[in-house]
């Protein structure tokens, strides 16, 4: 389930056409991805992004949403972002199977996030689901809708939409990203 890596399902994809719009794109390959950890990816994905503003956008999958919004809880106050699209990103997990799985996830899960801090940074959130993830449930949507006033998307039988699912473009991404900044598609 975390094991990612930055050549997986549609992140290329997305890194193309957003580049190909004007947009510089860095898709991170993040440490350790089949054991992600909060201080490891907030600190990596820090460095990454270097100095922030509202012509920077982010873009998260699954867990990396949870990396994405604890960055941002980080950022100091005066610093403003462009916006969020969240894929798959998850505040409750469900169908964890294995005991390494549920230790992987626990600290992701109960650590506090400090909404009001994330949104002081920008106000623009976009949360994409799918109908069937096996992880995260549909309960999701409602969590992204109160705690950041997110839009939501309800995207149809894509499961985790990861490269797993053979999920290999995804246009509401690229459309919500688009719909952040000044350009039009």
């Amino acid at each position: 389930m975390w094991d990612s890596h930055p050549k997986d399902g549609w992140y290329p994809w997305l890194q193309k056409e957003l580049e190909g719009k004007g947009f510089q794109v860095q898709v991170p390959a993040m440490p350790e991805p089949a054991k992600p950890n909060i201080e490891n990816w907030v600190s990596r994905l820090a460095k990454i992004v270097g100095n922030v503003d509202e012509n920077t956008f982010f873009v998260g999958h699954s867990v990396g949403c949870q990396t994405i919004l604890r960055y941002f809880e980080n950022l100091p106050a005066d610093k403003k972002v462009g916006g969020a699209v969240f894929v798959a990103g998850w505040l409750k997990l469900v169908n964890l199977e294995t005991e390494e799985e549920k230790e992987i996830a626990k600290p992701w899960l109960e650590t506090p996030i400090d909404f009001n801090n994330i949104k002081q940074h920008t106000t623009k959130f976009v949360a994409i689901f799918s109908d069937n993830d096996q992880w995260v449930s549909i309960d999701n949507k409602a969590l992204f809708e109160q705690k950041l006033g997110a839009k939501t998307i309800i995207e149809n039988q894509k499961g985790h939409i990861s490269g797993d699912e053979g999920i290999a473009e995804l246009p509401s991404a690229l459309e919500s990203i688009v719909s952040f900044s000044d350009l039009n598609l």
